[in-house]
């Protein structure tokens, strides 16, 4: 890092946004004219891989430079615990620190806002307020319980209904300008400042603002189409072309939102005279499939679309071009930590884990993936010494599985357990190779240079390329546990609310969790 590197760092993340609707990345609609500016002065990373397909353990890994399966935050126990976040650090180094979003993933409760001294989420369903103190107490407990474990899963997927209903015309982007607000009024209060922002628009439902809707999705009704991946998914609805074609021009237009919202606040940012001295990191945590291997959403598999994923970075360091080497957003916590010179390593409460920073994951360090001179490496960098692999890990999606079944079983349609949607999932990618090894099904494995849509796996066969791929997963499994190869049990139901006492049952229904 340069002695005159900027001293504050805007980090973005566009939620559930794919690498191929953006203009940056040859996308043939406009959808994100101030993305192509910015990337002008950015370096724009074509093989950036997330560490998971979904929210909770990318953001996780984002705060803590932990993978997955060290953080422990997933699904099935959704809560980071026992790690020190990147807020907390810069906080303690003096940093004014903000988050705000409208994802009903980065609040108190899963603990991913731990260590911001300002933080506010636009959710829809679940205001802030309501998920810290008590409820996120309540929510630990249950989750630490084993017969009180599906109830968890049930306030979540009713949760997510709930969304899905109520989200309607006042959808997620309706609260990016509100995010945007904030974030403004909070840089300009702050001296030395990291401000992490999650911007929802593009995960579904998708219902973009007008203008932008009659752009790219004229005469697409969002109340008609299917807002429910889970419907398609389990079989209980069929999308036609000409459907299809209306969810992804709505996706566009909600991507078009998004980028109209961020030029907003990077041209704020220029006429206050603090762009030249802002580090700022755009990309997002997943991608979202419609249709491409017969599934819809950000569940059930590990393709490119959710996990190549855009990453955008601007500073002084990086030339304004482009890369195809393997970037992992685990990198960007020390990439960040980089950026404003703190070295972290020490742990907020005794007894964390907290990852110090470490040049070999940092993007502006010279040695950056050179992990064959790390004297003691993290498994990522022990499996690939030579940093050409990103590693993805997604665990039991018990959620998904819940809404899943239960649009299933009103279609009469059986899911098969030893299918994809009850399936953990473990993938070692580099630009060229991809193996995915999957506990109930056969694994897969594509050569992404000749198959960028894989649609042929390989994994059975002898390419050499492929071997790499899957000796490289191999050793990343062997240091975080052991390959997930053993198959849980697949039963996700909400038997044990019947358990529950009449006291805490009343509880759940004046939330609206029980009928």
């Amino acid at each position: 890092m340069t002695s005159d590197a900027p001293g504050n760092v805007l980090f973005v993340v566009m939620d559930t946004v794919r690498a191929d609707h953006l203009t940056p990345y040859g996308y043939d609609r406009p959808t994100t004219p101030g993305l192509d500016d910015f990337a002008t002065e950015a370096t724009v990373f074509e093989e950036a891989v997330a560490p998971a397909p979904w929210t909770l353990p990318v953001h996780a890994s984002l705060f803590t430079g932990l993978y997955p399966s060290q953080h422990g935050a997933d699904q099935e126990n959704p809560y980071l615990e026992g790690a020190t976040t990147l807020a907390e650090t810069l906080s303690d180094a003096g940093y004014d620190t903000a988050c705000y979003s409208s994802n009903a993933w980065i609040t108190p409760y899963t603990h991913l806002t731990d260590g911001f001294d300002a933080q506010d989420n636009f959710f829809e369903v679940m205001p802030g307020d309501l998920l810290s103190g008590p409820l996120a107490r309540a929510w630990k407990t249950m989750n630490d319980n084993d017969r009180l474990r599906t109830i968890a899963d049930k306030l979540v997927s009713l949760g997510n209904v709930a969304h899905e209903y109520f989200a309607g015309g006042e959808s997620a982007d309706s609260k990016t300008p509100a995010v945007i607000d904030r974030t403004q009024e909070f840089i300009a209060d702050s001296d030395d400042w990291f401000a992490f922002i999650n911007l929802m628009d593009a995960h579904l439902p998708y219902h973009p603002p007008e203008e932008f809707a009659a752009e790219f999705a004229p005469g697409a009704d969002s109340d008609e189409i299917c807002q429910n991946s889970k419907e398609f998914n389990s079989g209980a609805r069929d999308i036609d072309d000409e459907e299809w074609d209306d969810i992804r021009g709505l996706y566009d237009a909600e991507i078009a939102h998004i980028d109209a919202q961020l030029t907003r606040l990077f041209d704020w940012l220029k006429e206050r005279g603090e762009w030249e001295d802002t580090t700022v990191v755009v990309c997002a945590d997943h991608g979202e499939l419609h249709g491409e291997h017969d599934l819809y959403g950000h569940e059930f598999c590990l393709y490119d679309p959710l996990v190549n994923v855009p990453l955008m970075v601007k500073h002084p360091d990086l030339d304004a071009d482009r890369r195809t080497d393997t970037v992992e957003l685990v990198d960007l916590y020390h990439t960040v930590l980089d950026a404003l010179d703190v070295d972290g390593g020490d742990p907020a409460t005794a007894g964390d884990t907290a990852v110090s920073r470490d040049p070999t994951r940092s993007l502006l360090s010279d040695d950056y993936r050179a992990f064959d001179s790390v004297t003691d490496p993290d498994p990522g960098q022990a499996a690939a010494p030579d940093g050409d692999y990103g590693f993805v890990e997604y665990s039991r999606p018990v959620v998904e599985l819940k809404q899943l079944e239960e649009k299933a079983a009103a279609a009469g349609i059986d899911i098969p357990e030893d299918s994809r949607f009850y399936s953990r999932m473990r993938a070692s990618r580099r630009p060229d190779a991809k193996y995915v090894r999957i506990d109930r099904i056969e694994d897969e494995a594509y050569r992404l240079d000749t198959d960028p849509g894989e649609e042929t796996t390989l994994a059975s066969g002898d390419d050499d390329l492929i071997a790499d791929a899957e000796r490289a997963l191999a050793d990343f499994e062997t240091r975080v546990g052991g390959a997930w190869t053993g198959a849980d049990d697949a039963d996700v139901t909400d038997d044990a609310v019947a358990n529950m006492d009449d006291d805490a049952q009343e509880r759940l229904r004046d939330l609206g969790y029980l009928e």
